[in-house]
């Protein structure tokens, strides 16, 4: 059981953080960490890709991510979550698709470099609907016989009224 819990806004991200002595990290909040900030940069959107706003030209994404194939051996840093920032939540039959499902691939997407460069030993994405204006996405990152790392988001629609 988390003793403290901490959560963040614009994604909601509910984070357990566990005590340690004093002065001491504990060192899988390093990952945490990473995960967080990884989820919660945006991500340069695809020249196919939708974007919230008719008519914007800006696909956004994160500058250092020009030279990501020389810096970080091809890992982009960040998701395209903030594409879903002003859909509608549609079903599977819907022509987009699922927006539950692409919050999925969205998080999927983006954390999926820890597994690939061996930092997480699995990954696992679930989303689910919550009430008529939400979506919960929790991804959790194995990382062996260490204790997995578990990330919840929620509230991904929060503010976004038309």
């Amino acid at each position: 059981m988390p003793d403290i819990v901490d959560v963040h806004s614009r994604p909601a991200v509910t984070r357990a953080w566990l005590l340690t002595p004093v002065d001491q990290r504990d060192p899988h909040e390093d990952l945490v960490d990473c995960a967080v900030v990884a989820l919660g940069t945006d991500r340069l959107a695809r020249p196919d890709d939708v974007l919230p706003v008719p008519g914007d030209t800006d696909r956004r994404g994160w500058w250092g991510d020009l030279d990501a194939s020389g810096i970080r051996d091809g890992w982009p840093i960040g998701s395209r979550l903030w594409l879903l920032s002003r859909v509608t939540i549609t079903g599977p039959e819907a022509r987009q698709g699922s927006t539950v499902a692409r919050a999925e691939d969205y998080t999927r997407e983006c954390l999926q470099p820890f597994v690939q460069k061996g930092v997480a030993s699995r990954l696992s994405v679930a989303g689910e609907r919550v009430g008529v204006e939400g979506i919960r996405v929790t991804a959790t990152l194995y990382r062996g016989p260490l204790p997995s790392i578990q990330l919840r988001f929620s509230d991904l629609w929060n503010g976004t009224r038309a």
